[in-house]
């Protein structure tokens, strides 16, 4: 078998640059695949990473443009991390992983590959979910597609809202 994925060659080399921030660009309009965003909040958004690790693979994030934690008002900080925590509820209910990560670079030197907007990488784990490809090729096998991964976490963020409004 064959992986062919010349749509991340662009990314890995640095030649995709686009106009404006891309967290910010995909929370101007209503969650949609296009723009990757599956949920909002008031303060914050899950949007699906372009390029996952694996399948699940999320980011929640400040609406805000904010790179600095310490600066966020309280009502945005909290809304982050309970969402961060709704979200991994969201993971373990659709993917039954055996384990999560969960994590946050704070500047470039730290490793944030967009360091001027905050953002929480939550990633489900399996046992095994390691293969040869990230230590050879520096590719990694994901056995979703985005359009998959959307369609899975919209309906569980539908339905939990539905289950919100109605208690």
């Amino acid at each position: 078998d064959v992986l062919f994925r010349p749509d991340r060659m662009k990314y890995v080399r640095k030649l995709i640059h686009p106009e404006g921030c891309v967290f910010c660009n995909a929370t101007k309009t209503a969650s949609s695949l296009e723009n990757l965003c599956v949920y909002q909040t008031q303060y914050s958004a899950v949007v699906l990473n372009k390029f996952p690790y694996n399948p699940g693979h999320v980011l929640v994030i400040p609406k805000s443009h904010q790179g600095d934690i310490l600066k966020l008002s309280d009502e945005a900080f909290d809304d982050l991390h309970r969402l961060t925590r709704e979200v991994i509820a969201a993971l373990t209910t659709v993917y039954n992983p055996g384990g999560i990560n969960v994590g946050l670079n704070l500047g470039a030197v730290a490793g944030a590959g967009i360091p001027e907007h905050l953002h929480y990488h939550v990633i489900p784990r399996w046992s095994g979910d390691l293969n040869f490809f990230p230590l050879i090729a520096e590719t990694k096998t994901v056995v979703e597609t985005l359009e998959t991964t959307f369609e899975r976490l919209l309906a569980y963020f539908e339905s939990a809202k539905k289950e919100k409004a109605s208690t």
